[in-house]
């Protein structure tokens, strides 16, 4: 008998549908960061995500506690997209956008973080923050949601494809023409900034 973290998900949810608690907190553990980052990104508040995050396990499991969960082996975009439509929820309730911030400086666009930084190169990079999620948010839906859920996410295509419910070459599109719009509006800001 495999040990329950070797289990598969599915494995895992049988185990848990089946009185045994350790199932779902194994699943729990094992994609609470994929998750977690999901919300944080759109709603830009750890108290806030952390609600999110919570009232989506709280979904997930009052689904699997009722027998409603049909499995097809994805488990990880099944719960993304309740989470996204939580947050959904959420906006619509407070009628506002939602916006981009990365507690990881984006390091993945090549903002440096360096260990002993003068006070002007810390506010030179926090500016460099704040410009780069301004222009993120100017990016159009489908392509900002591909961004975040490959970069900060750390999600693969196909996961992304299963999420958003398109084929792997579209989302594999969208985060190409997330990449040249982003490209694009970063050489019009640095243009805007030298001419200013």
């Amino acid at each position: 008998m495999k040990a329950l973290k070797e289990k598969s998900d599915l494995e895992l949810i049988q185990a848990y549908v089946a009185g045994d608690e350790s199932g779902i907190e194994i699943l729990l553990n094992r994609y609470k960061s994929k998750i977690y980052t999901s919300i944080y990104l759109q709603v830009k508040d750890e108290y806030l995500a952390e609600d999110i995050f919570q009232e989506t396990f709280i979904k997930v499991i009052n689904t699997l506690k009722s027998g409603r969960y049909n499995d097809e082996g994805k488990f990880l975009p099944w719960v993304i997209r309740i989470a996204q439509n939580m947050v959904i929820d959420h906006f619509r309730k407070a009628k506002r956008n939602p916006t981009v911030v990365s507690s990881d400086g984006y390091d993945i666009f090549g903002v440096l973080e360096f260990a002993d930084e003068s006070a002007e190169s810390k506010l030179m990079l926090n500016q460099r923050d704040l410009d780069l999620r301004k222009i993120i948010q100017r990016l159009p839906d489908d392509q900002k949601e591909v961004l975040i859920m490959r970069h900060f996410c750390d999600m693969s295509f196909k996961e992304i494809a299963d999420i958003t419910e398109v084929s792997i070459n579209t989302a594999l599109g969208r985060m190409r023409y997330a990449l040249n719009n982003l490209r694009k509006m970063i050489e019009e800001h640095n243009m805007m900034l030298n001419l200013g």
